[in-house]
């Protein structure tokens, strides 16, 4: 077909049978006639065509009528089929993944839907409620928003031993049935209120302040965590504790001075016990181990006593059985042991006084060296400081001078000893 065809986009002048248009109804056509039946059911007649009247047998230009029971029914059919499309996709509903749909028909549970698009019966059939679970819920219990602004009601408690005490907390919880948390309880928030309250009240009064104040707090918290989830479990809330914090914990503000005192009296006592622990554990060791060592002197003490006092009595069991055999030459023996040692350690000279008046040489230097080790001093002795100028050439004189017989005892000049007394003094210098 031509673009200059007279007939092209006239298909209403075709004359021939409707046998030669099958295809599909135009749109405009369509949207035409839903406005006529509109019309027609809202009371208004069909638009006049524009030549007033005139016509030309088309029928398109007809003058309106009142609309017959058909075009009635026909309209109303379409608005009910188009409000109860919306009435049905009404029902439609999106979950997030965090969230959980509740459904209820009546008002009366029915289930529960997983995250995604869902449809219910729409309202007012069902209905539907979202609640979030992973979402955390926080609840404040003797303040609200700021430490400063107290609840004094619910934070006043009282303690075992009598004390008040100011305790401020916060309760963080999350849902884990949606089902109990709308159904089971008036209303659930308030009832994590109630349950925290009643378990710190009840943690506080078994408790001493100080644990409540000081080193229990976490404790405290944990007990309280514990019972308020108890609590709820038991009454079916559907709501899981996360965590109870300890905001704040001391003395009401009217005996803040005084409990302040008190606290540090208790803190000088605790300073002054560890001092005097830390003084305790430096004397008490060394005082251990003084007694230890003193301790170990003396038997050490003993041990060398005794092993002497047997050693001396062995010998002299071995000296009198010698002297059992020969008691003169023994005896001798005994004698000119004990002189040796006695003229080792004096600085004296003896000289025999009977024998022959020759002049003696006595080495003063000699002596001097020989007594300032005996006697611990670089001075001389007093004998020899006594004498005169004139006796020192004659004690000289008689330094080389042995006699070759042992002096008699009663030349010593009150020298000699008894056996017993010698060995007594020997023992002394040993």
């Amino acid at each position: 077909m031509s673009l200059n065809d007279p007939k092209w986009g006239n298909r209403g002048d075709d004359k021939r049978g409707s046998d030669d248009n099958q295809g599909p109804p135009d749109l405009e056509e369509l949207w035409r006639d839903f406005n006529r039946r509109l019309s027609s059911v809202l009371g208004k007649g069909n638009g006049s065509g524009g030549n007033g009247g005139a016509g030309n047998g088309s029928g398109d230009n007809r003058e309106s009528g009142p609309p017959s029971f058909r075009q009635i029914g026909g309209g109303l059919g379409l608005v009910a089929a188009f409000g109860a499309a919306l009435w049905l996709a009404s029902g439609f509903y999106i979950v997030d993944a965090s969230q959980r749909g509740v459904v209820l028909q009546f008002g009366r549970y029915v289930e529960t839907t997983e995250p995604g698009l869902r449809w219910r019966l729409p309202y007012p059939v069902q209905s539907h409620r979202l609640v979030d679970l992973t979402g955390v819920r926080t609840v404040e219990i003797g303040y609200r928003g700021s430490e400063r602004n107290k609840v004094l009601k619910e934070s006043l408690m009282l303690t075992d031993d009598e004390n008040i005490v100011n305790i401020q907390f916060a309760v963080q919880y999350i849902l884990k049935d949606p089902q109990q948390y709308l159904f089971n309880n008036r209303d659930a928030d308030d009832s994590v209120v109630q349950a925290a309250e009643t378990a710190v009240r009840e943690i506080v009064g078994k408790s001493k302040m100080d644990f409540v104040l000081y080193e229990g707090r976490e404790q405290v918290a944990a007990n309280a965590q514990k019972l308020t989830q108890d609590i709820l479990d038991r009454y079916a809330t559907g709501i899981q504790i996360s965590k109870v914090t300890m905001q704040n914990a001391q003395p009401p503000e009217q005996v803040q001075a005084a409990f302040d005192d008190a606290v540090k009296a208790g803190q000088d006592r605790e300073r002054q016990k560890n001092e005097g622990q830390a003084y305790a554990n430096d004397v008490i060791p060394r005082a251990r181990g003084t007694a230890s060592r003193l301790l170990e002197e003396a038997s050490a003490y003993k041990s060398r006593v005794v092993a002497q006092a047997e050693g001396d009595a062995a010998r002299f069991k071995q000296v009198y059985v010698e002297y059992a055999k020969a008691p003169e030459v023994t005896r001798q023996r005994i004698y000119l042991d004990t002189m040796q040692q006695i003229f080792a350690n004096t600085s004296k000279v003896v000289t025999d006084t009977k024998g022959s008046g020759n002049l003696l040489y006595l080495p003063l230097d000699k002596l001097v060296q020989m007594s300032a080790p005996a006697n611990g001093a670089p001075s001389a002795t007093p004998q020899a400081a006594a004498e005169t100028p004139a006796q020192a050439p004659a004690r000289g004189a008689a330094a080389d001078f042995q006699s070759p017989v042992p002096p008699r005892p009663d030349a010593l000049s009150g020298e000699v000893r008894t056996r017993d007394s010698l060995r007594n003094r020997d023992r002394g210098d040993r």
